[in-house]
Formats: structure tokens, sequence, C-alpha cells
């Protein structure tokens, strides 16, 4: 079957797949520019419908007109347990266990800060080899303050690791999909081998949040942070969560002791007395436009069961695979995401030795993915936004930029600071 025959069959099942498609709808609630099929949900989320409303209303009523008095009438000050309980919802986790605010890195540090000394005399902190730099960098920066040695052990290697030395492991922390490849991981059965070996389990959920059911409470996880701006689509820099589950709040003893941590903070005391439940996981005030943005756009996911969300994310991404394996056999890739369906995550990465020029042709086309070092394409797929088309859309542009040799023209050569 020739090229344009394959083509053709492709966009008649893309087609039909977007007539029957339940979440279709949910595309009207972003704000996604004409002519651009954007395929980077997994690094930056598209603009929710909700967020430029949101956000005018806190500046100019609520800033401008309230000032101050907005932490009272408008409730600025329960902003993080709030917007923490809302992204509670899309994670698996019950009220009460959820906070929004600060950045990835901070949340990071304070609950494996926490997490070791909740497991004293332990003296190994497992990681993954393969886990996102700052993850590995903030373990490292633990392991210094607190003694522990990090070991890094792949996350398929990770059970037989706890089953053979984890009477040592204080803390295992991974992520349950793998931010290069997409490929995802067992979080249930990690965390019960975790737990068997009296370790805690910690998750970098900044991959799955808003893309897989994780269930944090079900697979009995103990910590878990991750990001306002992939999946969640709460703008650039939006605030990131963290996740203590109710059993540990009590002991939960952070590094990071801010004013609005304290359980009476406007005591203005010398000494810090921690806050009851989620609320001593507070640090100080909040960045709060971004955590009223991201509040805004978790409105994207009224009224949408997270299952629906997984079952769209692996249909996309498996057409995107099968629309691969079809139209660009013959130029050079590989896959790199996982084949099996519970094995991948929301996004498809291929393996090129020009990734950077390929992506930057792309882009240029109006086709939006980005690249990681050295040599994979990826391409993030939001389900609640992302249609068959688009998927079709990209590789259709990827097979005539490789066929055509457009990447190799020098303005695709040159790489830019952020790829």
């Amino acid at each position: 079957m020739d090229f344009a025959q394959r083509l053709k069959e492709f966009g008649a099942r893309s087609r039909a797949l977007d007539a029957a498609d339940p979440l279709a709808h949910v595309r009207e609630r972003f704000l996604l520019p004409e002519g651009v099929v954007y395929l980077d949900g997994n690094s930056l989320g598209a603009l929710p419908a909700a967020v430029p409303g949101a956000l005018t209303d806190a500046v100019h009523r609520q800033w401008g007109t309230g000032l101050i008095r907005s932490w009272n009438d408008n409730d600025w000050w329960s902003a993080p347990l709030r917007v923490g309980d809302a992204v509670g919802a899309l994670i698996g986790a019950a009220p009460g266990q959820t906070v929004a605010g600060d950045s990835t890195s901070v949340q990071l540090y304070n609950a494996l800060v926490a997490a070791v000394r909740l497991r004293p005399g332990r003296s190994l902190l497992l990681t993954d080899p393969d886990h996102f730099p700052t993850d590995q960098y903030i373990a490292d920066s633990v392991a210094r303050l607190l003694g522990v040695e990090v070991r890094r052990v792949p996350a398929r290697e990770a059970r037989s690791v706890l089953a053979a030395e984890g009477f040592d492991v204080a803390v295992a922390a991974y992520a349950p999909v793998d931010y290069r490849t997409g490929e995802a991981y067992d979080m249930a059965a990690l965390t019960a081998a975790a737990h068997e070996a009296g370790a805690l389990m910690l998750w970098d959920l900044c991959h799955a949040a808003g893309a897989l059911p994780v269930r944090l409470d079900a697979v009995g996880a103990d910590f878990a942070v991750g990001c306002g701006y992939k999946y969640l689509s709460g703008g650039p820099g939006a605030p990131a969560f963290l996740y203590v589950a109710e059993r540990h709040q009590g002991s939960f003893d952070q590094p990071l002791t801010g004013w609005h941590g304290h359980a009476d903070p406007f005591g203005m005391h010398g000494s810090y007395t921690p806050a009851p439940g989620i609320g001593r996981a507070r640090i100080s005030t909040p960045p709060l436009l971004s955590l009223l943005a991201l509040e805004a756009a978790l409105t994207a996911y009224d009224g949408v069961d997270m299952a629906d969300v997984r079952a769209k994310g692996l249909a996309l991404t498996g057409f995107f695979q099968e629309c691969a394996d079809a139209l660009l056999d013959g130029f050079g890739f590989t896959a790199a995401t996982p084949r099996e369906p519970e094995r991948r995550g929301s996004q498809v990465a291929l393996r090129h030795p020009e990734a950077y020029p390929l992506v930057a042709a792309l882009v240029a086309r109006g086709v939006i993915g980005d690249m990681r070092a050295p040599d994979l394409l990826r391409f993030g797929v939001n389900a609640l936004y992302v249609s068959y088309a688009d998927v079709l859309d990209c590789v259709r542009q990827l097979h005539e930029i490789v066929s055509t040799g457009e990447h190799r023209e020098p303005r695709f050569q040159q790489r830019s600071t952020v790829t």
C-alpha cells in the first residue's frame, strides 16, 4: 500500500474516532491557537478558557479593589488547601491530604527530608538514575544534609533491591511515568514492595497528575509531589502540590518551617508549633495570582472522569504509534515508548539521531512537540484537548519534513536556549 492510500485510511479513522470521542466537547474549555497542533502539554499545558477571566478578576477586583482585605474577603488564606483538595480529587487523594503552593523542587525537598526523618537509623534513599534531573539533585542534597546515601536503581529493578536490601532503605522516590520515554510503572507494586521492606514511598507525579488515574490513597502512597503546569494546565510556573497521607501528618517534620504552617500564624510566636493536619505542610505566602490561575484551570476537569481521560490518552498514543509505524517507516525512527497500554503514560517518544532539527522544523510548521537529549522527539497527549486529527497531522508533517530533508536547512540547526 502506498503512502497516499495509508494516509487516506488513517484520515478516515481519525475522523471516525473524533466523531465518537466522549471527551470531544472538553476541547472547547481551552483557548487553542488557530492552525496549531499542540503536543507539548507534558511540558506546558494549553491555556484553559477559564483562566483569563479569573486572573482579570484577581488583579482588578481582588487585588486592585479589595487590596489586603482579600485575604479574608476573597479567602486567599485558604487557597493552598482549597486548590490542594481540587488537585487531590484528580490524584485519588481524600480531602485534607494535599496542599498547593511553592515549586516542585521545594515540595520535593520538604517531603524527602520529612520521609528520611520518619525512618531514623536507615541509611539509604533509593531513586531512579533516569529520574528528572531536579529529583536527583534534590535527593543528593537531602543525603548530604541528613547523612544518608543515595542509591540510584532503575524503576524496573527497584522491587528486587527492596526485597534484598530494603531493611536499610528509608524512602524510595520514583515517578510513575518516565519523563523522557513515557514508560509507565506499576505504582501499587512498587509501593507495596517499599512497605514490605519497612520503607516509605514518595511519588513524583509531574507526568501523571491530570493524565492518569493515580489513586494515591488506594495504592497506599506515603508522599507525592507534582507540578501544576503540565497536564493540569495551570500556566508557566504554576504552583506545585504536596500530598502527605493522613497517617503521617502528625509526625510530618519538614525542614522549611514558615509561618503559614504554624498552628497560630497570627500569634507571631518566636518558636514554631506546627499546624494540625495538612496545614503544617504550608510554608509561607504562596504566589496568589498563579495559585488562582491554577484553581481556574482545574475547572476544565469538571464532570470529567479520570478513567475516560486515561482511556482516550491510551487510544491517542496507540493511534500515534500506528501512524508512525506506517508513515515513518524507513526514515530512521525507532519507538522509545512501550507498545503495551499498561506500560504507557500519555506521551509518545521517538528516537532519531536528528531529533532536534526535526522538532524545530515541526514547530516552524505549527506542530509543537519538544525533544530531550540526545535523540528523543517527545509528543505529549492531553486527552482533554488533543484530537486524533492532531495526531495524524503531526505524523504526516513529520513525514513531509524527513522525506524532503527540510530539517537540514541551516535555520533548524541553531539550538535555542530552551529545548
